[in-house]
């Protein structure tokens, strides 16, 4: 039963329609090495900072990257949008550097640094606040600084551009800028310990209030009805809202003065309204009624109205001018928040992004079932029925549309819901009340006039408490994609047209004005193109039904003639048919009829002899019952004249596609060869279920294929004849199993390629898909056939047509609403989707596991691409499942060996920069950084077999990936040389850190020393070179468990720590440090080794030998002390 959200916390939710993850996927700031630090929005960019000093401009129309600006003095903390003027951005980087750039997007110029301050340096910027007029930007830090820079433009006049403007200190607070705020000349500084206001143009300071505070505590103006524009303009004066402990929030004039107090402590003692989101289902706990003692750490303007303030667990939006809350809602792990219009974004701890808009229940529900969300949509109209069932919400949410989404729902598995839903569907309060009521706030709220068309224009007033009003943020923020899809007519060009421009026209409507349909009025556009939708749909059903009404005649459908390369045309007259044209039209039925009933009989018989065990299991009489029934079905389902393909020119092959789409109603396009795209194939319409179905006709309907040989080989996706469902069945079972067994009698993969094109109506999708992985996996040309055949089935699927415009996030999001996948039909979508944006769309894939699986992509994608997707779908499990999960993908077991050597190969260091000529480890080289060295580590410690180990370890060597060579060599007890190898790389921290080999006996000790030596003695002889430069970037000496480098210091840097070199007296002090320096000294000389210590070396060892002593010593004194009390309590 799903809880009902109380009448008085019904009016708005946050509400989660977009996913981000592929957008810091494509932006590579999903990864565990660079970040999302910060973040800010406007109208058209938002901006992600990150901790690589980057800078990521993206667009909001469409969500495309537009600009990466990159910095160098540091990670990105804080950036912040001009409001006015969004061709500049101010940045901040940890370094204390403020840089404001001009983007010179109008002139498509290079983006330029108009302005530079290190007023900060060696101090964390904390904040970042922009002027509401001029180009000016207020920065304050951790020591309590605020400064202001102003950039200099060509846009503020002739000259302005090379005019360098000093950096100003305005003042230093007694403690850490929180929160910097600015309008009508006036700047508010926030601090740990109390908030001032500062008169920029008088240059004159208030305190706000008497009382201080002590912790992170923000402050914000809220401009009343002038938003934007620094409360000018006749508007009420903005107002200063400064949060205070328990939950409290001071409201203060511009002259500091305390004007009122808002205590929240007890209105938070409500239950948190649940977050909608596609991730998962909304939870409603009305128990959950505690007082909230809590401290604001930010406050943020968020619409007209309202504040906006966050915890690291919680949203909180108030509305100061009536003392409520609005609304609070329960989200994890929030860290920076920055706000437009109704819309917020989130950044997590975790670097990753989510997108919220406040919107009603009723606007929710609507944009819900937009996107085919049906069991959400349920849920939150149960949830919120309060708000559902009024007359106000008929406007968004008629009764059909709610009749619609119930008949949505499965019967079987949501029976509650759907009886919870016709509960509330049973409460629905009529239109007219909506309309009545309607018109009444118009009369007290509202002033209006009426155009000379007919339209009601309604100005609402400023501060007024009509229903619209306060579902102006929803009213205010309908996506461009939503208004879009309500014009989305497909059935008719001329209609698609007339669409089109009445989007034009509603996108140029200011979205303050409000329109009322009257009923003695003419009817709007979008009634009357609502209107001729409905005319268009039911003149397609009723054409439909006459054509299949027709197809059943066989007489009047004559078979295409391929060998004339021209399709008849069907002219239907209402003239009777003279008496020979019945007898041949009745014994051409009697004939069709004859060939389906042999066909039914060959189909019982290959059943029957299949059941028979001693058939099934034996491959040669299953073939040979196969191979009797195959000539049937192509007599009768087949082409006319398969056995010998002639020959066409150009010319017949361009009137025969032609023809075949006057059929269709489509334009094809002709494909030249194999080798292209397989998503510009010729369009046909296809039945698929994606939410429509599609009238499926009976006549013989075929699609162009990729010729082989310069023939025409078509795809047949519908069956040429009328077939009952119970043999369509069985054809269907036994031509998967014709073609698993490779279409006996025939041979050859070519063979199978032509059978599955012309019966591929009769061949489950998955099972053909299972077959081609598994069956046909060296035959790449069985792929391309089948994948060709759905590329052709899904080509009139709305998905087709939003992935034809371009938009990854758009595509990927439409893909992700056709929940629940089928597995063939997604995958056609997804192949269309690589061939359109290539590595950037496979890296989003992961997303799609299970339902496409590791396999499939590697089908599909370049060997390059597919490793990037691979290292996304592991990285995407928590880290203690990442080993686990990756075994289970190695099916078979032979992936690891070329999973590995692929990882070897791509984005890694240069062959001659881990090896030498001789092929041994070159000085250092393992400190170089390994593109995907955390993909690689977990191949190499997944358990395998002595020689999947061994093949490992000598592509580890020969690749020069040698911490995966240490950890091999140590898994397969090859010691003696990991030992060589530690030598060579010269590196001591190898013996004794968890990845490395420690010696365990004082032969091994005695092994490495030696090895020691003798490498030693050869560098000595033949000088060595300098380690050469590499392609991935600098060695560094900081390593982590993968091999990975994630340090920055150069290695000439490493190279002169004399302690880590892996040199004969540094084995022997770690000798001595282990075992004690008279029995290592005394193994060494009785072993023959020469024992050369430096003055050094020397004073260690008589140290350990002090240390050694003073042990012992202190040992028997305890030993004794011991000893006597014993003896004193035995006493």
């Amino acid at each position: 039963m799903i809880p009902v959200v109380p009448v008085e916390s019904c009016t708005h939710v946050l509400a989660e329609f977009d996913c981000l993850d592929p957008l810091l996927s494509a932006l590579r700031l999903d990864s565990g090495r660079i970040k999302c630090t910060c973040l800010s929005v406007s109208r058209k960019w938002l901006a992600l900072g990150t901790s690589s000093g980057g800078l990521h401009l993206i667009q909001r129309d469409g969500w495309k990257q537009k600009l990466i600006l990159t910095h160098k003095e540091g990670s990105i903390t804080q950036v912040s949008c001009c409001p006015h003027d969004e061709d500049f951005i101010a940045v901040a980087t940890s370094q204390g550097l403020v840089v404001v750039w001009e983007l010179h997007l109008e002139r498509r110029g290079r983006p330029e640094r108009v302005c530079v301050s290190w007023e900060h340096r060696g101090q964390t910027v904390t904040s970042l606040c922009w002027d509401t007029a001029a180009l000016r930007v207020f920065a304050g830090d951790v020591g309590g600084k605020v400064s202001c820079v102003r950039a200099g433009s060509a846009k503020l006049g002739k000259g302005s551009a090379f005019v360098m403007f000093p950096v100003q200190t305005i003042t230093t607070v007694d403690s850490r800028v929180v929160q910097l705020g600015y309008t009508d000349g006036h700047l508010m500084v926030s601090s740990l310990s109390r908030c001032y206001l500062c008169d920029t143009e008088r240059e004159k300071f208030w305190r706000v209030g008497n009382k201080e505070r002590v912790g992170e505590f923000g402050a914000c103006f809220l401009l009343q009805g002038q938003r934007g524009q620094g409360g000018q303009g006749g508007g009420p004066p903005a107002l200063l809202y400064c949060a205070r402990p328990s939950s409290r929030i001071w409201e203060s004039s511009f002259s500091g003065e305390v004007l009122s107090t808002h205590q929240f402590k007890q209105l938070l003692a409500c239950p948190p309204l649940p977050l909608v989101s596609y991730k998962n289902e909304p939870h409603f706990n009305p128990a959950q009624t505690s007082p909230q003692s809590l401290a604001f750490p930010r406050l943020l303007q968020f619409g007209d109205q309202n504040l906006l303030t966050w915890t690291d667990s919680a949203i909180y939006i108030f509305t100061p001018h009536s003392g409520q809350v609005l609304l609070w809602t329960e989200v994890k792990d929030v860290v920076e928040i920055s706000v437009f219009r109704n819309e917020i974004f989130c950044l997590h701890g975790d670097g990753r992004l989510s997108h919220l808009l406040l919107v009603s229940p009723d606007r929710c529900v609507e944009r819900l079932m937009k996107r085919e969300n049906w069991t959400l949509a349920a849920t939150v109209c149960c949830m919120f029925q309060h708000t559902v069932i009024t007359s106000r919400a008929r406007k968004s949410l008629p009764i059909d549309r709610l009749e619609h989404l119930k008949a949505q729902l499965n019967s079987a598995s949501q029976q509650q819901l759907i009886g919870q839903l016709e509960e509330v569907i049973s409460k629905l309060e009529p239109l007219d009340s909506a309309c009545s009521s309607r018109r009444s706030s118009i009369s007290s709220h509202e002033s209006f006039n009426v155009l000379d068309c007919g339209i009601y224009r309604v100005i609402s007033r400023r501060g007024s408490q009509s229903d619209d009003d306060t579902n102006s943020l929803a009213n205010q923020s309908m996506l461009e994609e939503e208004r879009l899809k309500e014009f989305n007519f497909t059935e008719e060009e001329q209609v698609d047209n007339d669409s089109q421009s009445v989007r034009g026209e509603g996108d140029r409507s200011d979205l303050g004005l409000q329109f009322l349909p009257l009923t003695f009025r003419s009817k709007p556009p979008r009634v009357a193109l609502q209107a001729v939708r409905d005319s268009v749909s039911s003149f397609v059903k009723k054409t439909t039904e006459k054509i299949n009404t027709l197809q059943m005649n066989s007489d009047l459908w004559p078979r295409p003639d391929l060998r004339e390369g021209i399709q008849g045309e069907v002219t239907v007259t209402a003239t009777p048919l003279p008496e020979e044209g019945e007898h041949e039209m009745n014994a051409e039925q009697s004939s069709s009829e004859s060939e389906l009933q042999e066909l039914r009989d060959a189909t019982k018989k290959a059943i029957s002899q299949i059941q028979n065990p001693m058939v099934l299991l034996d491959p040669v009489c299953l073939g040979d019952v196969l191979q009797d029934w195959a000539p049937v079905l192509e007599r009768v389902l087949g082409p006319e004249d398969y056995s010998v393909p002639r020959e066409i020119t150009p010319l017949e092959e361009e009137e025969l596609v032609s023809s075949m789409s006057c059929c269709v109603g489509v334009q094809p396009e002709i494909v030249a060869a194999p080798s292209t795209n397989l998503d510009e194939s010729a369009i046909l319409t296809e039945e698929e279920d994606l939410g429509e179905t599609i009238p499926c006709s009976t006549a013989p309907v075929r699609a162009s294929f990729p010729p082989l040989a310069n023939h025409v080989e078509l795809i047949q996706l519908f069956s040429p004849k009328p077939l009952p469902p119970d043999l369509q069945a069985d054809l269907s079972q036994l031509a998967c199993l014709y073609l698993e067994m490779g279409c006996p009698g025939r041979g050859g993969v070519e063979s199978v390629c032509v059978f599955l094109r012309r019966f591929f109506f009769l061949l489950d999708q998955e099972r053909v898909r299972k077959m081609c992985m598994l069956r046909y996996r060296e035959h790449r040309e069985v792929l391309k056939a089948y994948i060709a055949g759905m590329l052709e089935f899904t080509q009139a699927s709305k998905v087709v047509e939003v992935i034809q415009k371009g938009d990854l996030l758009k595509s990927l999001r439409s893909l992700r609403e056709l929940q629940p996948w089928n597995t063939p039909l997604l995958l056609s979508h997804l192949y269309r989707l690589y061939e359109k944006h290539g590595e950037l769309a496979v890296r989003a894939y992961p997303q799609f596991y299970p339902t496409i699986l590791p396999s499939d992509i590697m089908a599909m994608a370049l060997p390059s691409h597919f490793l990037p997707y691979l290292d996304n779908l592991v990285q995407s499990r928590a880290e203690q499942q990442r080993l686990s999960f990756l075994g289970s993908l190695l099916q078979p077991e032979t992936l690891r060996q070329d999973w590995l050597e692929l990882a070897l190969s791509q984005d890694a260091p240069l062959r001659d920069d881990t090896l030498t000529p001789d092929g041994q480890p070159r000085w250092h080289s393992h400190f170089f950084s390994w593109g995907y060295g955390r993909l690689l580590s977990l191949l190499i410690r997944l358990p395998a077999d002595l020689t999947s180990k061994q093949k490992m370890l000598e592509m580890c060597r020969t690749q020069g990936y040698w911490m995966g060579y240490l950890y091999l060599c140590r898994e397969l007890q090859r010691r003696a040389e990991a030992f060589s190898a530690i030598c060579r790389l010269d590196d001591m921290t190898l013996l004794e850190e968890d990845d490395g080999i420690v010696p365990q006996s004082l032969d091994e000790w005695v092994l490495l020393l030696q090895l020691s030596q003798q490498i030693s003695s050869v560098d000595e002889a033949t000088p060595t070179s300098p380690l050469p430069s590499s392609t991935n970037g600098s060695c560094s000496d900081d390593t982590n468990s993968n091999g990975t480098s994630d340090g920055s210091s150069d290695l000439s840097n490493s190279s002169n720590d004399w302690s880590i070199r892996v040199s004969p007296e540094n084995i022997i002090l770690r000798l001595v440090k282990v075992f004690g320096p008279d029995q290592a000294l005394t193994a060494l000389q009785e072993r023959g080794i020469q024992v050369d210590l430096s003055s050094r070396s020397t004073l260690v060892c008589d140290l350990l030998r002090m240390a050694e002593k003073r042990q012992r010593a202190l040992i028997q004194t305890m030993l004794e002390r011991c000893d006597r009390f014993l003896w004193s309590q035995h006493a």
